[in-house]
């Protein structure tokens, strides 16, 4: 699965370096065996669950500048990306321009959040969220996205500033559902491969 997004990366042209952050010896063999570096492991503090994407980025920046690297940009590839491509990569890094901090993928929700209902912990009926939403029409509101944890473009001064890999001059680069799949669980996976079979025929 780390394949695909180290060869996504690669093949774009847009990297200095394609590095893999882990704690795992036998993700970085494979991540080594693909052509990605692994120059330092993770450390116990963002090898944890509790750990977010952000500490793992401040901590990958701060061992690059200590090793004497420093970059303007950066690129996170989350690792289940199997439809990720380095045209998807370099359409959405075009929209990285002066004034603007980050890009995100993202994709539309099917139907419109304010539709959205919730089980009543203590009835357990079926409640509307928004009783008065659910009566307006679909045309009438606005399409909200949600991000389809892909990747994220940054700059990294930006990053570090706001300390967020959501900072507030962010783009979106939208990306239909069918090319982007959470893989979380088994049903994710088969799922994928479902989608995986539709793309390549």
């Amino acid at each position: 699965m780390l394949a695909y997004a180290i060869d996504a990366a690669k093949s774009s042209g847009l990297f200095e370096t394609v590095m893999v952050s882990t704690e795992d010896d036998e993700i970085a063999r494979i991540a080594k065996q693909y052509g990605a570096e692994v120059p330092f492991m993770r450390s116990e503090r963002t090898a944890s669950d509790y750990a977010i994407t952000f500490d793992v980025l401040e901590e990958v920046i701060q061992e690059y500048k200590n090793r004497g690297k420093v970059y303007d940009e950066l690129c996170c590839i989350y690792p289940c990306v199997p439809f990720l491509t380095a045209e998807t990569l370099c359409k959405a890094y075009k929209l990285m321009k002066e004034g603007i901090d980050a890009i995100m993928p993202v994709s539309k929700y099917p139907v419109p959040v304010e539709w959205s209902f919730r089980f009543d912990n203590e009835t357990g009926l079926l409640t509307a969220d928004n009783p008065e939403a659910t009566l307006i029409r679909s045309q009438d509101l606005i399409p909200r996205y949600y991000d389809v944890g892909m990747f994220y473009f940054l700059k990294t001064e930006a990053m570090l500033k706001y300390k967020t890999i959501n900072p507030p001059k962010m783009l979106g680069y939208v990306v239909d559902e069918n090319e982007c799949q959470d893989i979380d669980t088994e049903e994710d996976w088969k799922s994928a491969e479902i989608k995986y079979q539709i793309l390549r025929s």
